[in-house]
């Protein structure tokens, strides 16, 4: 029976039956060096499925449109706005979080001692996304400049801080990298 003759079958039955959202196969990748395998509703963003099913609430939604930075993630190490990722993308992908930064101690990283330490947090809301952004940005250039700091930091909306402090904690992180390195 051809496709159009199966249509009218269930047309004619009073059947007709609509296609549902589907499922992705299994897809397998990292979050914050752990791996993990699951299927996702084609549907479901990344940064749904990171907050919802795995309960790593320290990424924020904000827009949910790619706009204002606060669900900043790294994907093999590119920093990422998560709202805009489904979570079927990320096959084989590496995913790092807010949460995966902090030291195998326990302690929090460098940076984000220095946001602490430098005062760059107010309200906290787009801290994770900003931390991350800087992040990502130390990990291609451990020694920005400051106009590189502004620009990995643009696509973050804060309207607590102005920036000034946040940009102050990037290069204290950027400046201690810059003096370990062996000359």
């Amino acid at each position: 029976m051809s496709k159009m003759e199966q249509h009218d079958a269930q047309v004619t039955s009073g059947r007709l039956e609509l296609p549902v959202p589907g499922v992705s196969p299994s897809i397998t990748f990292q979050v914050n060096g752990v791996e993990y395998q699951h299927a996702a509703p084609t549907t479901e963003t990344l940064a749904q499925y990171l907050r919802n099913r795995l309960g790593l609430t320290g990424l924020k939604t904000g827009c949910g449109e790619g706009e204002c930075g606060a669900c900043t993630v790294l994907i093999d190490d590119q920093p990422v706005n998560s709202c805009l990722v489904l979570a079927f993308q990320v096959e084989g992908m590496r995913i790092t979080t807010i949460e995966g930064l902090e030291n195998a101690d326990g302690t929090l990283s460098a940076l984000q001692q220095a946001f602490i330490d430098h005062g760059a947090i107010q309200c906290g809301y787009c801290i994770p996304g900003m931390v991350i952004a800087s992040e990502g940005l130390l990990r291609r250039n451990p020694a920005p400049e400051d106009t590189e700091i502004r620009r990995a930091l643009a696509g973050n909306i804060c309207r607590c801080t102005g920036f000034l402090n946040i940009i102050k904690a990037v290069k204290s992180v950027a400046s201690a990298n810059a003096r370990a390195v062996p000359e």
